[in-house]
């Protein structure tokens, strides 16, 4: 029988305050990708208490890796009194079922019934989301999209992906991904899931890396990532890399504003490298392409450490349960 599932309904709980001499509940939170765990502890002002983190063998088939690692990064929470835990996880995943799915990078995570596993170490509800989904919930707990029904936050860099609010809900549907095998260009590379053109072809840190190479760009700021010493390189190349760069991130992101008017854009990761240069070639580049009607889609960089996006979003999804 298909598992039902309720969307993410934006439904605060309510602040929790001391009873006797309990501590105030505060908000759990779990990233879960290929190889590494990350836990913190989230006041509900989205202030991180504490943090840890673990690691685990990518490549192994064996899941108890993956549950060592877990229990070490849980270890965190001890000693504090949860409202609930967040999961931001990488790969397929099932949220009504608990469990991700399947991640390309990490066969240990088939099917791994994450929920099950936290709510045994923590005793406190757990819900988990696709890392993307969750950290829309970041962005409009604690960051830009405070006070909006609708925007789009976009992670950039090594990896990318777009998480939608849309009339105050996440539009989280039965086998959404993250919109970086969206097609772009029917002729292009193929993609690492075998298909040609996928998004995340032409708009990664690893595209960035190699345009700059074919080029011949040297003397680049090793201090920067790409993105940043691009950037600042004065030479007229680096200049067209970055532009072309923004083109390609907008042809994913331009079509999401067709289909749901998101307005807002909120870009992590390393988007934040390229600064106010780079922010305003997204910018540009994204209203040019959309028709018109409707909000002008605007775009802002995160001041969110790039660690924490993903445990900021982990704290939304508990403060969203409805």
């Amino acid at each position: 029988m298909a598992h039902e599932r309720s969307p993410l309904r934006l439904v605060p709980e309510p602040a929790t305050g001391p009873v006797g001499a309990e501590a105030p509940a505060v908000l759990g939170a779990v990233e879960l990708v290929p190889g590494r765990v990350r836990a913190a502890v989230v006041a509900r002002s989205g202030g991180v208490l504490e943090r840890a983190e673990a690691g685990f063998d990518a490549a192994s088939l064996l899941p108890g890796e993956v549950d060592a690692a877990l229990a070490r990064a849980a270890g965190v929470f001890a000693g504090h009194r949860l409202s609930g835990v967040g999961v931001a996880a990488a790969g397929v995943v099932d949220p009504a079922a608990g469990r991700v799915v399947e991640v390309n990078d990490a066969p240990s995570l088939r099917g791994y019934p994450v929920t099950e596993r936290l709510e045994a170490l923590t005793g406190a509800p757990v819900r988990v989301e696709h890392r993307a989904r969750v950290q829309v919930l970041g962005d409009r707990w604690f960051g830009p999209g405070r006070g909006r029904k609708s925007f789009a936050s976009v992670s950039t860099g090594e990896v990318l992906g777009v998480g939608i609010l849309y009339g105050g809900e996440v539009l989280a549907p039965d086998g959404g991904r993250s919109g970086a095998h969206m097609t772009v260009s029917a002729s292009g590379e193929v993609c690492t899931c075998g298909r040609r053109g996928c998004w995340k072809t032409l708009a990664t840190t690893r595209w960035l890396r190699r345009r700059a190479a074919g080029l011949g760009i040297e003397g680049l700021d090793a201090s920067r990532g790409p993105l940043g010493a691009l950037v600042a390189c004065e030479d007229e190349r680096a200049a067209q890399v970055v532009t072309e760069y923004a083109e390609n991130l907008v042809l994913g992101l331009a079509t999401v504003q067709q289909l749901f008017a998101c307005g807002l854009f909120v870009l992590h990761g390393e988007a934040r490298e390229g600064g106010e240069t780079f922010r305003a070639l997204v910018e540009s580049r994204l209203r040019a392409d959309v028709l018109g009607g409707g909000e002008l889609p605007r775009v802002v960089v995160s001041e969110a450490a790039v660690d924490d996006v993903a445990l900021l979003g982990g704290a939304g999804l508990v403060l969203s349960r409805g």
